[in-house]
């Protein structure tokens, strides 16, 4: 049969993930040349003035940094935790004698040999782990900027706003990083019922990301610009 052959496996999953690696790639562009047209570059300025004003009135604002870095820290931990577990539940799988293989072979589309399946599994796998470890690393740089944003000012400047506003930067994007390869995870889990799902899939990711990633509307950029207040979080 045509449709059990590899090649639907070679055309559309890599099709699929080139069609999503070229929206951020776009996404990307925007954050470097116009970042206010983004939610990525709207929150990163939005964030730098949050800093340089919980520093300067650090002692009426401390416990509204320390509430703000926790929660940022207790979604990381979240989203590691279940990567991690879903690593293990994968790693369990992979090890298992059970061949998962033979309920779906009436209904997967494409190549499921036993070779292909270890592949879909394998990749899920990685991607889980790089997943964990950019929400790690996250979790490490909002840590660090806990204790430095409530860091009395001293006459050497050694700890300014810049530097806790780079840290925090490096966070979130440590954190938007772990997020996006947790999305790509769920074209992989579709692989599994076949390809054409995971092209299915990457289609209809980008226009959902391209709503939740750009802002619409000249009046928003508007108040980004004259308050810098928009979008804490």
């Amino acid at each position: 049969m045509e449709w059990r052959k590899c090649y639907l496996d070679v055309v559309l999953v890599p099709l699929g993930f080139m069609i999503t690696m070229a929206y951020h790639s776009f996404l990307w562009h925007k954050v470097r040349t116009q970042p206010l047209t983004t939610i990525i570059g709207t929150n990163a300025t939005a964030r730098r003035f949050w800093v340089s004003a919980i520093m300067k009135d650090n002692e009426k604002k401390n416990i509204l940094a320390v509430q703000t870095l926790r929660n940022l820290i207790m979604g990381s931990t979240l989203m590691a935790t279940t990567s991690i577990l879903l690593s293990a539940g994968l790693a369990a799988i992979i090890s298992s004698t059970y061949s998962v293989k033979k309920p779906l072979n009436d209904a997967v589309y494409g190549a499921h040999g036993e070779f292909m399946i270890a592949l879909k599994y394998v990749t899920l796998l990685t991607i889980f782990l790089f997943s964990f470890f950019c929400h790690s690393v996250s979790i490490r740089f909002v840590n660090q900027v806990n204790i430095l944003i409530n860091t009395p000012p001293d006459s050497m400047c050694i700890v300014t706003a810049e530097y806790v506003t780079e840290l925090l930067d490096k966070g979130f994007i440590m954190n938007t990083v772990g997020n996006r390869l947790f999305y790509a995870a769920m074209p992989l889990l579709l692989w599994i019922f076949g390809p054409v799902l995971v092209f299915l899939c990457c289609v209809t990711m980008v226009p959902v990301l391209y709503n939740l990633d750009f802002v619409f509307g000249s009046s928003a950029k508007g108040k980004m610009n004259v308050h810098g207040e928009r979008d804490f979080v």
